[in-house]
């Protein structure tokens, strides 16, 4: 594994127990009946009851086991030993029908022999990945013919500005560069400001055209393609929480794309 993707690994690993506690995936609300899935992810999707899902980085399976909930049969990937860990144990607490695999998403083909109806992901994922290209093909290969991709991501546009400022203003490139955005600072989103060991990680961004690019390249055939002004996190400090519990633009700004949602589909 590349150096960078081992780093972010450990990363990931050491976030694990503090996301777990945190009110931001509210693991109680879970075990109690919730859902993690949103409003555009689930509007995304639709039905997904009787149907074989993967769900590639799926962090400790909250999102896996919600689809599960609403009656799929899910696999969930994750490169994050700690992660997988976790999920498996959730998934024996709350009886749902999900399976967790541990391993990088280029290497699941090697993990993992099902073919699946539907593939899941969302929420910065592809910024984790040095390759779109690959990852769309593995996407392609994992996919039964007539199955479908849906992802829903944060916004490469609005991933430009600044996260550590309530000051509107554009810190980080659109377009991907030679090396990855490197970034060192305690903490998560979820947990901000938490002490940790492991503070550095790698981003690749990871541009529209280029996630269409890979999708087109792979022999997938782009079904819609969705923008949002609104999302489920704060993702930036500047950004307010509106009546429906969303976060977007404060009053006196344009609307910012905040999300996008791709379908795409593989030929019969």
């Amino acid at each position: 594994m590349d150096r960078r993707l081992r780093e972010n690994r450990a990363w990931w690993d050491e976030r694990v127990g503090l996301h777990a506690d945190s009110a931001f995936y509210d693991l109680d609300g879970f075990r109690r009946g919730g859902s993690a899935l949103d409003v555009v992810e689930q509007a995304e999707v639709g039905k997904v009851a009787g149907l074989a899902m993967v769900h590639l980085q799926c962090h400790f399976g909250l999102g896996s086991l919600s689809w599960a909930r609403r009656g799929a049969v899910v696999t969930g990937v994750d490169f994050s030993p700690e992660a997988i860990a976790l999920a498996r144990r959730l998934a024996v607490e709350t009886g749902l029908d999900a399976r967790f695999v541990c391993c990088d998403v280029y290497d699941v083909l090697e993990h993992v022999e099902d073919r699946f109806d539907v593939l899941f992901s969302s929420y910065g994922v592809l910024s984790w990945l040095p390759d779109l290209a690959r990852w769309a093909q593995i996407v392609a290969a994992l996919l039964r013919p007539g199955g479908r991709l849906h992802l829903v991501e944060l916004h490469p546009a609005a991933c430009m500005f600044d996260d550590e400022t309530t000051e509107v203003r554009l810190r980080y490139p659109y377009f991907r560069e030679r090396e990855p955005i490197r970034i060192q600072r305690p903490g998560s989103y979820a947990v901000p400001g938490a002490p940790t060991q492991h503070q550095v990680s790698y981003s690749w961004p990871a541009s529209i055209s280029d996630v269409l690019g890979a999708v087109l390249g792979a022999g997938l055939r782009i079904e819609s393609i969705r923008e949002f002004s609104s999302c489920p996190e704060q993702l930036r400090p500047w950004l307010v929480q509106g009546p429906n519990r969303r976060w977007c633009a404060p009053p006196g700004l344009p609307d910012v794309p905040l999300v996008y949602a791709l379908a795409a589909s593989r030929p019969a």
